[in-house]
């Protein structure tokens, strides 16, 4: 709080200056002044305000109207030093009257003075129920600081004060803000006491606080019992439908208040519609209807009508929207830089941030989620830091969005920094955060950390984020048991809420490992609790069924399904894939031209690599898709399209075509485009041009697990063992950990999990000694071991034995022996099947007569008589 050089008393909490009374003054000169000028809202204008308050003061006291007249001025022209002239001159008079004290505290708070504000109601002798209301409104609007506003609500009915209705919003928004549900119930049961429910205003902040806290149609119901309603009401109850992603009910209400209240909407209304929109047919009516009503410019329906494009049009119809808005404020300009982030256009993201003429935390959230988005862990580490040090606001979505960062980078010891940084900041218990930090312990691969922070809570005391984040880890860490175990425990506490996130979450473990069982029980949950109608969720079933081998069951949901979006579609596409089912993948993708599905980067990713499955060869329909994604699509094709278009021309024998094409790229060839072509010189034995890729390969520094990975597999073939170990010995340096080879097994509803010469299962002798047995049998029937697929420096006989103990066989033998007659065996692989296992499992299905189901990275392998039903595999 500012002081100067104080002469009077400060009995109302501010300083004043030392101005002394001026004698020859004359009180005309206020008169004249107060009542002939017009405030323009300008810093002119309110510093001669001020000169002529202070001085008039002097002689003749202003009335209380000239008072707040200038207190209006000071809030219009953001000028502090008018309110405190204003402060002074109240002092100096010795004024009693509370409601020039409540001005002042309003005019305080509209300049964000809030300390002034704070200390002003604090020394009031009688503060009235006016005076909590003004501090309570504010407070409940800023952030971090609506727990105040809650504790001087409570002191204001203790001092027995009559909240008004305007206390009452203010109450339910703080209530609202930071989820606190049970003072939001005692404040309605007060409304209706009072018969403040039937304000219009209360009405709607308690059907917004029911929409965030309660199930929607406990919302519902209450929107239905409020007997006067205006357009805030509506929009609040289409808002909290859309919240739920119950889209077609948003539309019904819509037209509902046209029909029932003949409400005309506003520009707040078609925004919300507009997130609503689950087609581009929506969208364009909803558009149609935003020209017919002359709201096309403004700046709600802009905005509204720039988020509908990025999810469902083109990146020109958003620039083109962009450049058409005569106003723009800074939620537009941030739209703009998450349309480029969402279009992977990082760089110019950059520029139109850079061009922003205001930028507010949100903003700069908006860059730091397009670095994570992006994967870009390095550059979003490094502007968080710039945040830090330039002391900008940092909010949880700041901390969580650099906590991420740290995730993806990948580094144990950056990530310890960043943990003591969030502890020392204050946000150490924030639910949120703890989660992100979780989550960022296992994208590290440090179980031990991320376990250690988890185990500090009782199990009474988890929370459902960080359960659901530890649940998550574990399943990214090749530890599918212990997140259905730890899964277990969570539904055996009340507290624990079994949301569409966990739901989401389990289903991908289901899917992962193969557990048809669990995932149907959870689909019936999902049925049971209301949680169908969840996009994420519909998503996550369709791919669960998928990967469990379940195709039927897949397409009738995603028939059931009420609302679709480009990931279920790109689901559709590679479900059909994992059972190389590349046909079927293609008639997905003319389905979507005819319905006007917009298609993102994924989708073609995962169309070039169906040419690659299909009953015949279509390379010239897959090369026309591939040179038309810049011209057609506006998409700029990534290392993923190039390696998934030069596995298609090398499958087809193009190998040359391959070549040429990769030295054509306008950027560096990634080790993944050079393993797609690698792998189709092995599949046509080309020894030179594979050797040139071999090549190139090894030419590369390896930054991730899978190159480091190949590369040391590379030198193993070729005998260069000594290289393969430098290679090893560089990831074990930098903390990078590759996760070893599994295969699972689902028997008596258990998950069996096996690594390569793995003896830790309790069945484990019954497992080698059939697997001996088996070995034997399919000898006698044609089988030869392939040592060449043992990448370790041994001698032969152990080659052997390494050979024969790899997890699918093992996953095999197991589960032959516990499937019953008629049964087929299911294992899924978390890695490719190398080609001996996958000779072994041809004729183990002959010698067994028991049909051997495996998904493994490429997808199924069907293996029935001596036959593989894939057409690609080894």
């Amino acid at each position: 709080m500012e002081s100067g050089n104080c002469s009077c008393n400060t009995r109302y909490g501010i300083a004043t200056g030392g101005d002394r009374w001026h004698p020859s003054l004359h009180c005309k000169s206020f008169k004249s002044s107060s009542l002939s000028l017009k405030p323009p809202s300008s810093k002119p204008f309110s510093l001669s305000f001020r000169r002529n308050l202070r001085h008039v003061t002097h002689y003749l006291p202003p009335d209380s109207h000239s008072l707040i007249h200038a207190l209006h001025v000071s809030s219009r022209a953001a000028d502090t030093q008018l309110v405190k002239t204003v402060h002074a001159t109240l002092l100096k008079l010795h004024e009693h009257d509370t409601r020039l004290f409540n001005a002042l505290i309003s005019a305080y708070l509209k300049l964000r003075l809030f300390p002034h504000a704070l200390h002003l109601f604090l020394s009031l002798p009688s503060p009235n129920a006016v005076s909590y209301t003004t501090l309570i409104s504010a407070l409940s609007k800023w952030p971090h600081h609506e727990r105040h506003a809650l504790k001087l609500f409570l002191r204001m009915t203790r001092s027995h004060l009559i909240p008004n209705s305007y206390t009452y919003v203010a109450v339910l928004t703080a209530c609202t803000r930071i989820l606190h549900f049970q003072l939001g119930l005692q404040v309605h049961a007060a409304a209706l006491k009072t018969a403040h429910f039937d304000s219009t205003f209360v009405a709607n902040a308690l059907v917004s606080l029911y929409a965030k806290h309660a199930p929607f149609h406990v919302a519902l119901k209450l929107f239905n019992q409020t007997r006067q309603r205006d357009l805030a009401s509506w929009n609040t109850i289409i808002s909290a439908a859309v919240q739920e992603s119950m889209y077609y009910t948003a539309f019904r209400l819509f037209h509902d208040m046209q029909t029932t209240d003949a409400f005309q909407v506003d520009d707040f209304t078609l925004s919300i519609l507009l997130s609503a929109c689950a087609s581009f047919v929506e969208g364009q009516q909803v558009h149609a209807h935003a020209v017919k009503l002359g709201l096309e410019t403004s700046l709600n329906v802009g905005n509204g009508l720039a988020g509908f494009y990025t999810k469902f049009g083109t990146l020109e119809d958003v620039e083109w929207l962009f450049k058409e808005m005569k106003v723009r404020d800074v939620i537009t300009w941030t739209q703009m830089v998450t349309v480029y982030m969402e279009f992977g256009l990082v760089d110019l993201a950059l520029k139109v941030f850079d061009e922003m003429p205001d930028k507010n935390s949100v903003s700069y959230n908006t860059v730091l989620s397009g670095f994570c988005q992006n994967e870009e862990g390095l550059e979003a580490l490094k502007l968080f830091v710039k945040m830090v040090e330039e002391g900008l606001e940092l909010t949880d979505f700041s901390l969580t969005s650099g906590v991420n960062a740290c995730g993806l980078l990948g580094d144990p010891r950056v990530s310890k920094q960043v943990h003591g940084f969030t502890v020392k900041f204050g946000f150490g218990s924030n639910a949120c955060i703890e989660a992100a930090l979780l989550d960022m312990y296992t994208r590290c691969g440090s179980m031990v950390d991320a376990e250690k922070m988890f185990l500090r809570w009782e199990v009474e005391q988890f929370s459902s984020v960080s359960w659901t984040a530890m649940i998550c880890g574990y399943a990214r860490n090749g530890r599918p048991e212990e997140a259905i175990s730890l899964f277990h425990v969570g539904r055996s506490n009340e507290k624990v809420i079994m949301d569409e996130v966990v739901v989401t979450s389990m289903l991908g473990i289901c899917g992962t490992v193969g557990h048809h069982d669990m995932g149907k029980q959870i689909h019936g949950h999902v049925v049971k609790c209301g949680l169908g109608s969840n996009l994420e969720v519909g998503n996550a079933l369709l791919s669960m069924y998928f990967k469990c081998g379940n195709v039927d069951d897949a397409m009738k949901l995603f028939h059931d399904m009420a609302y679709t979006d480009i990931v279920t579609w790109n689901t559709l596409i590679s479900g059909n894939l994992i059972h190389r089912q590349g046909n079927r993948a293609l008639e997905v993708w003319v389905e979507m031209q005819e319905k006007n599905i917009k298609p993102d980067q994924v989708t073609f990713v995962l169309i070039i690599s169906a040419y690659r499955q299909t009953n015949s060869n279509m390379v010239d329909d897959c090369r026309s898709l591939f040179n038309s994604l810049r011209t057609v699509y506006q998409i700029e094709p990534t290392s993923l399209h190039y390696a998934s278009f030069i596995s298609v021309l090398g499958h087809w024998g193009f190998l040359q075509e391959a070549l040429q094409t990769i030295n054509k790229m306008p950027f560096q060839p990634s080790a993944l485009v050079w393993r797609a072509l690698l792998d189709a010189c092995k599949q046509h034995q080309n020894n030179i041009i594979g050797r040139w890729a071999a090549q190139n390969i090894l030419s590369f520094e390896p930054k991730d697990p899978s190159t480091f990975i190949l590369v040391s597999n590379l030198y193993s073939a070729s005998g260069r063992w000594d290289r393969s170990e430098m290679v090893r010995d560089e990831m074990r340096q930098k903390g990078i950990r590759k996760h070893p080879a599994q295969s699972w097994i689902i028997s008596e509803k258990k998950i069996h999990t096996f690594y390569p010469r793995d003896r830790s299962h309790p069945q484990e002798k019954d497992i080698y000694s059939g697997l001996e047995i088996l070995i034997l049998e399919c000898l006698k029937v044609g089988y030869e071991p392939d040592t060449s697929f043992v990448l370790h420096e041994v001698e032969e006989h152990h080659k052997e034995i390494f050979l024969f103990h790899h997890s699918a066989k093992l996953a095999a033998t197991y589960g032959i022996l516990m499937t019953k007659p008629g049964k087929p065996v299911r294992i899924v692989k978390n890695i490719l099947l190398c080609g001996d296992c996958h000779a072994f499992l041809k004729y183990a299905s002959i010698v067994t007569k028991k049909d051997i189901f495996l998904r493994d990275s490429s997808g199924f392998h069907c293996f029935s008589g001596g036959q593989c039903s894939c057409k690609d595999c080894w």
